[in-house]
């Protein structure tokens, strides 16, 4: 990608800017856990939702979600963006007066309270993996690739270096800037640098959204080009690979409620409030920007193949093709702003990542170093780990980003939704559960979390080998052989002289099911493995939660009237585009 002097300067001034701002605004020495792992638990709404919106949208985000729009997903992919604001609408309301009350730091910690230890340690080691070994090297990764994609002709024709070592050299850079401001001032400057960060992303990607709508003709004259107007749909056949309109009856709400409601990197922000209210705002604000992002984001990339004809086979290939964003920044977007779009980008993986190192670094030293290892520890011991933890996890996610290049994983942003496939299921039913069924024991809740990835896992690869083994038949190379659209295992059975027996069927059927759905089936698995405990060994009294007297927990009527507004504007959107 061509840059002149002047992206340059302007990239590498807004990332001085955002550091150096961040740095200056939390420059008061924390001297406790809470100054720096909750920013002394005084963050107000707007900074919350915010970052919120900046923890959550990355390059992987970004790049994928656009890349779905010009694929065969389409408009469809917007319900990630959509069913979370319901999702986030539920979590102010429900889930965060519940965590609020009780002052925790973690959210495993209130497992401990309404269960016990064992089923804080489970919780806390899941999260743990998954952000250490997945989502930060998966966000490095792509922040990576971002930079090679920017700066690849400067550090490869001009340095000599090939094209590994400026992807090794594009991760290090977003690692450093990450851990530069994040072991500087703890959370409050992740949240001060999400302010301009998540603010910069939004006007860089609807300055995107605003050069493709141009070349279209405008808004009117681009929904009337027949391709455009084709992909403008929530509702999906049954038959899609990732997106069926089945999804929306429980399999996406599975992985939202998980990620916004129970996820440390996204709740801790909240947990960071200053009141209940100005936290349910926060969560609230998030989710009205989170209707936006649809607009700004996939649209344009349902444009691509119309602007750029000659890709167009290329673009509609799969359900997401990666190159439909930067070939939007590339060819529609002129010199100076090109510098402001990827510097958005850019601070889209930083924020993500720091916000991920943070609550990594959260976890370990709240639920297993303070817990397991000194219990006795000082304020400024455990703000000690805290910066350790966060340049060891970093370097990690540095050291292991380069891998995931090598692997067939379908997509970045797949890979990430689908892992936590396997812990997210058995997590949200132990809360859920435990909210409703005041007599669960913590038995229910350590086999449902533990019993998650096994059920997850045999639907997953147990119907593969089965098929493999029972029929004769390797469906899976059989379906990447042939390169169709919409081809199943039923159909690879058929093409290979298979008559399948009733089980064979079943097994084709889990197979070829979207994972949002095997997610789906697998919390419903999990919470009837609850429900047969609770019923035969309930508790016999219900247990007391703890009740903190450190925050203003009176409602406020403005979090239900704005609350209800952005789920009746969710609706109309979807009554619309269905």
């Amino acid at each position: 990608m061509e840059l002149a002097a002047i992206d340059i300067i302007f990239f590498v001034g807004f990332m001085a800017v955002v550091v150096g701002f961040a740095v200056w605004m939390s420059r008061r020495k924390e001297s406790n856990s809470s100054d720096y792992f909750l920013a002394s638990r005084g963050a107000m709404w707007p900074l919350i939702g915010f970052s919120l919106l900046a923890a959550n949208i990355s390059t992987e985000q970004i790049v994928g979600q656009s890349g779905a729009g010009a694929g065969n997903a389409g408009l469809a992919v917007a319900s990630y963006e959509w069913i979370a604001s319901i999702t986030l609408v539920i979590v102010a309301i429900f889930f965060l007066p519940r965590f609020l009350r009780s002052g925790i730091f973690t959210i495993p910690e209130y497992l401990e309270y309404r269960y016990n230890s064992t089923t804080r340690f489970i919780m806390s080691l899941f999260l743990l993996i998954m952000f250490v070994f997945v989502t930060t090297v998966a966000v490095v990764y792509s922040g990576g690739v971002a930079l090679r994609i920017f700066f690849g002709d400067i550090w490869i024709e001009k340095w000599g270096m090939s094209s590994e070592g400026a992807l090794k050299l594009g991760i290090w850079i977003i690692g450093f800037v990450a851990v530069l401001y994040t072991v500087s001032g703890g959370l409050k400057a992740v949240l001060w640098a999400d302010l301009i960060q998540g603010a910069a992303l939004i006007l860089g990607c609807a300055v995107v959204a605003w050069f493709a709508l141009q070349k279209a003709g405008g808004w009117e004259a681009a929904m009337a080009i027949p391709e455009v107007a084709e992909k403008m749909h929530m509702a999906k056949p049954l038959g899609h690979p990732e997106l069926p309109w089945t999804i929306l009856l429980l399999g996406i709400w599975i992985p939202n409620l998980y990620y916004w409601g129970l996820n440390q990197y996204i709740m801790q922000r909240t947990l960071a409030a200053k009141t209940l209210r100005e936290g349910q705002m926060g969560i609230i604000f998030a989710a009205a920007l989170k209707l936006l992002i649809p607009f700004i984001v996939i649209i344009p990339g349902i444009l691509t193949p119309v602007l750029f004809p000659d890709s167009a086979a290329d673009l509609a290939n799969s359900t997401s093709d990666d190159a439909a964003y930067p070939m939007l920044i590339r060819e529609l977007i002129g010199k100076g702003w090109r510098g402001f779009v990827l510097a958005a980008l850019a601070g889209a993986v930083i924020s993500s990542l720091a916000s991920m190192l943070n609550s990594a670094a959260t976890l370990f030293t709240m639920d297993i170093y303070k817990r397991m290892i000194n219990q006795n520890a000082e304020q400024k011991t455990l703000v000690r780990w805290g910066r350790v933890l966060t340049i060891i996890f970093a370097c990690i996610a540095c050291l292991m980003g380069p891998i995931i290049g090598n692997e067939k994983f379908g997509g970045v942003f797949k890979f990430i939704q689908e892992f936590q496939g396997f812990f997210s299921p058995g997590i949200l039913a132990a809360f859920i559960f435990g909210f409703a069924v005041r007599r669960a024991p913590a038995a229910a809740a350590i086999v449902g979390m533990i019993s998650s990835p096994v059920i997850y896992s045999i639907i997953k690869w147990g119907s593969k080998w089965y098929l493999s083994m029972a029929d004769g038949v390797t469906v899976w190379s059989e379906k990447i052989a042939e390169k169709t659209e919409f081809f199943t295992a039923a159909q690879a059975l058929e093409k290979a002289g298979v008559e399948p027996g009733a089980l064979s069927k079943f097994m084709a059927y889990l197979y070829d099911m979207a994972f949002l759905n095997r997610m789906g089936y697998t919390f419903i698995l999990v919470v009837a493995i609850m429900a047969l405990i609770t019923i035969l060994k309930p508790l016999k009294e219900p247990v007391t939660m703890p009740v903190s007297e450190d925050f203003d927990m009176k409602p406020s009527r403005s979090v239900y009237t704005a609350g209800t507004a952005v789920i009746i504007v969710t609706i109309a959107l979807y009554v619309i585009f269905w």
